[in-house]
């Protein structure tokens, strides 16, 4: 069996430099941002981009790639304008990557500033209806068909955050009517950091059950592979390189030889740069990672 493994890689210049550093790199997956992440608007992606793009993909043998929403959007605000706009610009972002022929949309649950937990998930499962709705209307029109899945991420918990809790993607996807184009995305620092201490089997096993109901599990497409700069139950957002941090090697090969995420596309979204040994910290992290898959 193969570890699928790749990194956000930057898109700056275009999607098919992302995909072309992928493969110079070994990797077999990958994540990008379609535009700007800090901003609303993004410039059309062009003909040309697109087509380089999916031939770079077939060329270096990548499974098919996602993208990471804007984090600007908030689908949980209590404040109109700010959930209209989130709305708008994440059916942007699926169109954006329905375009470029990605597989998944990860995007982070929101944050219920309000601190009303019940308003604010059903603030995020209308929001997702109204997304789904227009995507739909638009396909209709134009007969076509979009095959995103939207991912939505459990979260560190930071402040008004929702979905560190399991149950809140839950609730997400009960309030929604478990719609065909809804997925998961696990994060290992945020799983860790939220009170899932996967240094221990107990804390991997309460994952993994959690998930199970009504089977979730079966949603779950994606992992983001970070280890935590931070303890289990710290509630804050640090990832740090491979080994380095709070997960421990121990408890990184439990989790990415668990029978429900071994064979899932695996993004590294860990620090850019040089490691003291001269070597690309992307290679390290994925060197780290190969060599305890199937221990």
């Amino acid at each position: 069996m193969t570890l699928l493994i790749g990194s956000h890689l930057s898109a700056a210049g275009g999607c098919h430099r992302a995909a072309r550093a992928a493969g110079e790199l070994g990797m077999s997956a990958l994540q990008i941002f379609t535009k700007n992440n800090n901003q609303w608007q993004g410039k059309p992606i062009s003909l040309e981009d697109r087509n380089a793009f999916l031939s770079s993909v077939a060329d270096n043998c990548l499974a098919p790639p996602v993208s990471h929403a804007s984090y600007l959007i908030n689908l949980a605000s209590p404040k109109e304008d700010l959930w209209n706009k989130s709305v708008d610009s994440m059916v942007d972002e699926i169109e954006r990557a329905s375009y470029l022929g990605l597989a998944g949309v990860v995007m982070h649950p929101g944050a219920a500033t309000d601190g009303d937990r019940e308003s604010g998930l059903d603030r995020v499962a209308r929001g997702i209806e109204a997304v789904f709705e227009r995507l739909s209307t638009r396909e209709r029109e134009e007969v076509s068909e979009t095959k995103v899945r939207l991912l939505l991420e459990n979260t560190a918990g930071q402040g008004t955050a929702l979905g560190w809790q399991i149950a809140d993607l839950t609730e997400i996807f009960q309030r929604t009517g478990f719609h065909a184009s809804l997925g998961i995305c696990i994060d290992t620092c945020h799983s860790h950091v939220a009170g899932y201490d996967l240094t221990t089997q107990e804390g991997l096993s309460r994952l993994v059950d959690e998930l199970s109901i009504d089977s979730l599990v079966d949603r779950v497409s994606l992992i983001h592979l970070n280890d935590s700069k931070k303890p289990a139950g710290s509630r804050v957002d640090r990832h740090e390189h491979l080994g380095l941090g709070h997960l421990t090697l121990d408890g990184i090969a439990r989790f990415i030889n668990h029978p429900v995420f071994a064979k899932l596309p695996m993004i590294l979204e860990t620090e850019k740069g040089v490691a003291d040994s001269g070597i690309d910290w992307d290679l390290v992290n994925m060197e780290v990672a190969k060599r305890l898959y199937g221990l």
